[in-house]
């Protein structure tokens, strides 16, 4: 019955947004105003197919419906109830099923909010692409797949999500938080599709979809946060990133966006660089596809990606369309795209938010290349190889030097252009809080100019942010926090941050491992870890093996094994946090009874500042949403002199 029923409204859904593209093209061609308004009708009957489908796969693994396919694949009697209603995200076909209701969700939003405007033919274009890529994440759940298959002769019990997935409480919020960034990127996407389409290039379409880019960026932020925390805690190799395909189909889009959020200043304020952000934009929602081929497709072994399915195809040639119709459109519109304005001084804002721009597109490229030239590789010469921590390490370090320096110096630099003395005047203070962060760190121990280097700029960048801050807040009082670039700098604080911690965790790790008996002591750098025996639990999804490690004679740690009845083990490591540094506990293999234990303990410093700074960008990205004291009101969208209508 659930197969049926699921089957149903997402058919049902499909054949929506059909109905839907039909609808709005005949009301764009005709003019009728009546038909572009059934918009919003059509966005509330595909949003509630989507829910409607969503919720009969949670009823089904609530149920234990195995007769319902992926219930079968990914659901067990013995799942805990949190991890039972996460795997309808944690296999192929109910990852597109939540992919498309978050799309969906944004279609209803975006209807509701332009309700009395969808007779505007900029919204109308926009609505139209909206529902094209509805339909085709529909179609991908009533085709190629379809979470609702059914079997013949049902299984009595099922293996379970992938025990990865089903060992932290993160699995439960990651995957989500990172659909709300990837999926909302289509609100902009449309609505420059839109401004290409009927010309209207100008400033409107920005302020209109401004919120859109800065919350889907927002989420998608704090959910490469997320899963680097996730994979910290639970992948127990004792890092959070490690460039994987799969964290890079992530950061890929970020990249584009943090450079779009940038750059759009400029065209707000001095109309330039209208081709840079119809661009960013137009690569931002592609990239979004190509990460999704790249998880989704089975091209990549990776302990996020799913198994091999038959949407790579698709997938890879939705990403060709958008890129040809992208291409296509800024090059039809090449005359109209042409700034009325030209940047008067590289030393001034606009300046550095073009070398931000060029910055963040080579960092883009770096990581698109080591992430896609194996699979061309493989494609030409049937040759795998692979492209490791080395490359990205060395060719993204410089260009990460480059934009602390830029968010330096940034903050400081008026529109137009910038004196020499107004410059020295305005990074006085940050400079010497750059150099009081060199002076500390040496105090503490740290050597080698990378990270002291990091340090150096880290401590001007947070000067600088803090300056801006200190300034609006004395102006302003707590609204000085405020706005998008009061709250840019909160942003950036953040960022900081994680770029502190990142330089240092690396650059200082320690790491050793040790033979011990029960009750034998080793230390490492200050640290005693004392082994007090194993302890076995049989719970009814898995059987847990713990070894019993004290940690300078106070709290016992638990690191250890799962085995699951699928007879997969998987290491479970246990981490000491703290403010300075972690002490990260793996067990490496299972002793017997009255053998030593084999035990790996990783130091690593300031690890906990990188969760620190993601809240905090996300807190800067909430303050960034919201109009300062002085912003003025914007035109609508469908004004004419804003959008530089002929």
């Amino acid at each position: 019955m659930n197969a049926i029923a699921g089957s149903l409204v997402l058919t049902a859904g499909f054949v929506g947004s059909l109905f839907a593209i039909i609808t709005i093209a005949v009301g764009l061609r005709t003019g009728n105003q009546a038909r572009l308004n059934q918009a919003r009708t059509y966005s509330w009957l595909v949003l509630g197919a989507a829910f409607a489908a969503c919720a009969i796969m949670e009823k089904a693994l609530i149920t234990r419906d195995f007769e319902v396919e992926y219930v079968a694949k990914v659901g067990s009697s013995t799942t805990p109830a949190l991890f039972n209603f996460a795997a309808l995200w944690s296999s192929l076909e109910g990852s597109i099923l939540l992919w498309t209701l978050v799309l969906t969700g944004y279609v209803a939003i975006v209807a509701h909010k332009f309700r009395n405007r969808l007779d505007d033919k900029l919204v109308g274009w926009a609505m139209l692409t909206l529902f094209v890529v509805t339909a085709f994440f529909f179609y991908l759940t009533v085709g190629p797949a379809s979470p609702f298959g059914r079997l013949a002769n049902p299984p009595l019990d099922g293996p379970g999500p992938n025990p990865l997935l089903s060992n932290h409480i993160l699995m439960a919020f990651h995957p989500p938080m990172l659909y709300l960034g990837y999926v909302g990127f289509t609100v902009p996407f449309s609505f420059a599709i839109g401004a290409l389409v009927t010309g209207r290039v100008g400033e409107g379409w920005l302020i209109e979809t401004r919120r859109w880019t800065l919350f889907a960026w927002g989420f998608l932020t704090f959910g490469i946060v997320l899963g680097a925390w996730w994979s910290y805690e639970v992948l127990g190799w004792g890092g959070y990133w490690a460039w994987d395909p799969v964290e890079n189909a992530s950061l890929l889009p970020w990249l584009t966006g943090t450079a779009y959020l940038h750059s759009v200043m400029v065209q707000e304020r001095r109309g330039m660089l209208r081709v840079w952000n119809l661009s960013l934009v137009c690569a931002t929602f592609a990239l979004t596809i190509l990460g999704t081929f790249l998880t989704r497709s089975g091209v990549i072994d990776s302990v996020h990606a799913f198994s091999d399915s038959q949407i790579g195809p698709l997938l890879l040639g939705f990403f060709g369309v958008i890129a040809a119709v992208s291409i296509g459109l800024i090059g039809l519109r090449g005359d109209q795209l042409r700034a009325p304005g030209s940047i008067d001084s590289p030393l001034s804002r606009e300046g550095a938010f073009l070398a931000n721009n060029l910055v963040f597109a080579a960092f883009a490229f770096v990581v698109l290349l080591g992430t896609v030239f194996p699979l061309i590789v493989e494609t030409l010469n049937d040759e795998k190889i692979s492209v490791g921590t080395p490359y990205f390490d060395q060719m993204t370090r410089p260009i990460g030097f480059v934009l602390l320096f830029l968010m330096a110096i940034a903050p400081v630099l008026p529109w137009r252009k910038a004196s020499g003395e107004l410059l020295t005047k305005r990074l006085f203070w940050p400079c010497w809080v750059g150099v009081g962060t060199l002076v500390v760190s040496v105090v503490l121990g740290a050597r080698g100019w990378s990270p002291l280097l990091a340090f150096l700029l880290a401590g001007i960048a947070a000067g600088a942010a803090l300056r801006q801050v200190a300034l609006a807040s004395r102006r302003q009082g707590w609204r000085g926090l405020v706005g998008r670039a009061n709250g840019g700098m909160i942003v950036h604080l953040g960022v900081i941050f994680i770029a502190v911690a990142f330089a240092a965790s690396n650059s200082f790790l320690r790491q050793a491992e040790y033979e011990l008996a029960v009750g034998e002591s080793a230390s490492l750098s200050g640290h005693t870890i004392t082994y007090l025996g194993l302890e076995n639990a049989q719970l009814p999804e898995k059987d847990t093996i713990r070894a019993q490690i004290q940690i300078n004679g106070g709290q016992v740690y638990e690191p250890g094994f799962d085995q699951y009845p699928s007879g997969q083990q998987v290491a479970v490591p246990s981490v000491k946090n703290g403010f300075d540094e972690d002490v990260y506990l793996t067990l490496l293999d299972i002793p017997d009874p009255g053998e030593p234990a084999v035990v790996r303990i990783t130091l690593q410093p300031m690890v906990v500042w990188l969760w620190i700074g993601g809240i905090v960008m996300a807190i800067g990205t909430a303050l960034s949403a919201f109009p300062g004291k002085r912003r003025k009101p914007t035109e609508p969208v469908s004004s004419p002199v804003k959008e530089g209508v002929s």
